[in-house]
């Protein structure tokens, strides 16, 4: 490929998309930069300060539980309050918090500051993406949720990187560079980005549309639906990091194996996330969600069957592949089936499936690579990703007839014109979606 098509593909991939979408977009690198509290809380507590494996899982739970409880939580106040305040809260008390973190001694206090952190940072999710809904053009989503999704990997790679060697002078000093980082990103939201939650119409306020609660969202059974497959799809992800190692440890692998071939899944996304989008943006939602769920279930169920380092960054390549097609277009899927004035609470109800998956992932690894063997494990998340992948085909074999064609054309506005709210699933079942 020539320098010019080269550059061609990249406007092509960056053009198109509002001011407001890229300070969003810088705003979540800044965020994704200073990651360090998630990458090294187990080994600040069991090697700089002496704490057991077992309190340090707890700590973990602890943060992973915070997740838990605000993702609903943040849905709720970026419906209510905004995005736009909602991120500002949340950016500024994850600051505080992961400062605070840094100077606890008491085990006590270290475990109930974790949870304040997994409350606080887990907080902005719901309003990041429900303000990129908002803000992008239906047919520009996908490509939107991708290039963010590429910002959050390259951040991590970088931030994992630059952290190892602060983590050798300072842990201390990581906690502070997390905090000003997070505080500059709740800078950039403040000065860059206006509200954009949609304000109810005079005919919406004089026909008294009911308010979309949480009750909302829990009876509507195709988004529902979505939300239990991104759960599943999630805790297939996810024994990248909690699974895979335990299993090459026990196989007798170094943790330097594991650094080599775990890294192959962010070098991957980074090169390859941007290039792959531009293919499948266009492409069918249903098609590409059953291929990308059979990859990662296929390609974690390979690991039972590779026995050295490069065969394992094998599998790492075949899952990783099904990370780069099923993140934007899930992301993508979950704004289209949100409702104008819920997508707060429908994107904080999404956010909890991968918070409720990050508790589940690492109990059911250690307790099958416990009582049966990892090959069990791997054998599971084959199983899993055939559920997801006929989940996702019988969910959206209608979509196409009840939404809008992703090239459809929008016209020109200050904001991107309304998706109509999501008509039901063709299903005996009682409970249906609701406007």
């Amino acid at each position: 490929m020539s320098v010019a098509s080269l550059r061609r593909a990249a406007r092509e991939s960056v053009s198109g998309l509002p001011r407001e979408f890229w300070w969003l977009w810088t705003s979540t690198l800044v965020n994704r930069l200073g990651a360090f509290v998630a990458t090294f809380m187990t080994l600040y507590l069991t090697v700089d300060r002496g704490y057991s494996a077992s309190f340090a899982g707890l700590v973990v739970a602890l943060h992973g539980l915070g997740g838990v409880v605000s993702s609903l939580g943040a849905g709720v106040m970026t419906d209510r309050l905004g995005r736009r305040p909602t991120m500002l809260a949340a950016q500024a008390s994850t600051a505080f918090s992961v400062a605070l973190l840094g100077f606890m001694e008491h085990p006590a206090a270290i475990a109930a500051v974790a949870l304040l952190v997994g409350l606080t940072s887990n907080a902005s999710r719901p309003a990041v993406q429900a303000m990129m809904a908002d803000i992008v053009r239906p047919e520009d989503r996908v490509r939107a949720f991708a290039l963010n999704y590429w910002a959050i990997n390259l951040g991590f790679a970088v931030s994992a990187t630059v952290a190892g060697f602060v983590a050798e002078y300072s842990y201390l000093a990581g906690f502070l560079g997390e905090a000003a980082l997070t505080l500059l990103c709740a800078v950039l939201v403040y000065v860059k980005l206006p509200e954009s939650r949609p304000e109810r119409t005079a005919a919406e306020r004089t026909a008294a549309e009911p308010e979309i609660g949480l009750g909302t969202v829990l009876r509507d059974g195709r988004f529902m639906g979505v939300v239990g497959l991104s759960f599943l799809i999630s805790l297939i992800f996810m024994q990248g990091s909690f699974g895979l190692p335990l299993a090459m440890g026990t196989g007798g692998f170094s943790t330097g194996d594991y650094g080599l071939v775990i890294a192959v899944n962010g070098v991957l996304i980074v090169l390859l996330q941007i290039p792959v989008t531009r293919f499948i943006e266009k492409g069918d939602p249903q098609q590409l969600l059953v291929v990308s769920a059979l990859l990662a279930g296929y390609g974690f169920g390979l690991t039972a069957f590779a026995g050295s380092v490069w065969s394992l960054g094998l599998t790492v390549v075949v899952w990783t592949l099904a990370e780069i097609i099923n993140s934007p277009t899930q992301m993508g899927l979950v704004a289209r089936l949100s409702p104008l004035h819920g997508r707060g609470r429908y994107q904080g109800m999404y956010t909890m499936s991968w918070a409720v998956a990050a508790l589940v992932a690492p109990l059911m690894a250690g307790a099958m690579i416990d009582r049966w063997g990892a090959g069990w494990l791997w054998a599971s998340m084959a199983v899993l990703g055939t559920v997801a992948a006929l989940g996702y085909w019988l969910l959206m074999r209608n979509l196409a007839e009840s939404e809008p064609a992703p090239g459809s054309v929008v016209t020109a506005s200050a904001a991107p014109a309304p998706d109509p709210a999501p008509t039901p699933l063709p299903s005996p079942a009682p409970a249906a979606a609701e406007a």
